[in-house]
């Protein structure tokens, strides 16, 4: 009876050794899942625990794994470590694991490095049941599609969504150089140099004329640069006058609006006669003689004389400034 009795105790142990703990010195490895029975595809979850001395260091083997036998490995959380008593601490670490084969599957052993030793936890046994499929059972159709909401977004590359910032940042920067090309670099203005006050049109014209004088551009030859630059003169002064785009305009475009302007009425044939002639000179290449040119020029200061603007003002700083504009002509004329 003795005997039996032995043996059936050696039999209990030997069918206990699976579920026991694996332990190396003062080390204890053991895993255990959250439950022995799960469906195909469902996930469960396996606890892997280690308890050892304090400030020792223990490393899961295997962590760049994607399965564990034959069960795919889902989720790995970290690694947590936590005191016990008696200078004692514990590390844990769960994994998430997802069969898709159904039947009963041995899970391995899961290794860990603890203090240099290698220490093999014990072994789980999973069972997967196969989803239930009735034959007979009624075949049912798929849901009906469901309407994605149109939104704008989901039609704009991934580049542009996720950086929209910077191409926001670009686009005001093309949109202030374009303004800056029409407004400042088309025109020639420096916006960071201050610029000079300019001179009435009246007077930036007389100036303008009397530089052209001194410079003798027809009597060295250049009769085309005269009559070029004492056209842009007047087309200048006309534009600044009278606000007609004579600069952008034909010689007969600007006739046409001067014709409509009474200030200009009385001096309008002279201004037809030397746009005329230098025309011919800078077109034609016509060859010019000297009183001509004296006479073209002399046509362009009564132009400029005649349609200079009048300020009210009183009599007597009336009369001065017509003393000094015959004083002005007279100079020039010499």
């Amino acid at each position: 009876m003795t005997r039996k009795l032995t043996y059936c105790i050696l039999l209990l142990a030997l069918l206990c050794v699976p579920t026991m703990t694996s332990r190396a010195g003062n080390t204890i490895v053991s895993v255990k899942l959250d439950s022995a029975r799960v469906m195909m595809g469902k996930t469960v979850k396996l606890h892997i625990n280690i308890v050892s001395d304090a400030g020792s260091t223990g490393i899961i083997l295997g962590t760049d794994s994607a399965t564990l036998g034959d069960i795919d490995i889902v989720k790995r959380s970290k690694t947590q470590t936590r005191p016990l008593d008696n200078n004692r601490q514990e590390m844990t670490q769960v994994i998430t694991l997802q069969p898709f084969e159904p039947g009963e599957h041995d899970l391995p052993p899961v290794k860990c490095l603890v203090s240099g030793d290698t220490i093999v936890s014990n072994k789980e046994h999973l069972v997967v049941d196969s989803i239930k499929v009735d034959a007979k059972g009624e075949i049912k159709d798929y849901k009906p599609i469901v309407g994605v909401p149109f939104k704008l977004i989901d039609y704009i590359p991934n580049i542009i969504a996720r950086y929209w910032w910077a191409w926001l940042i670009a686009l005001a920067m093309i949109a202030f150089a374009i303004f800056a090309y029409f407004k400042w670099v088309k025109k020639g203005i420096n916006p960071f140099k201050p610029e000079k006050k300019r001179l009435p049109p009246y007077e930036e014209a007389i100036l303008a004329l009397n530089n052209l004088k001194s410079r003798q551009l027809w009597q060295n030859g250049q009769h085309k640069e005269y009559y070029s630059q004492l056209t842009d003169i007047l087309r200048v002064y006309i534009d600044r006058r009278f606000g007609i785009n004579a600069v952008e305009m034909t010689s007969s475009e600007i006739m046409e609006q001067i014709k409509h302007n009474e200030e200009a009425l009385q001096v309008k044939e002279q201004l037809s006669e030397v746009l005329e002639i230098a025309d011919f000179v800078k077109f034609a290449k016509m060859q010019t003689l000297a009183d001509d040119n004296e006479i073209a020029f002399q046509r362009t200061l009564n132009f400029v004389e005649h349609t200079k603007p009048v300020p009210v003002a009183e009599e007597g700083k009336e009369d001065s400034k017509d003393s000094a504009t015959a004083a002005r002509k007279e100079e020039i004329e010499q």
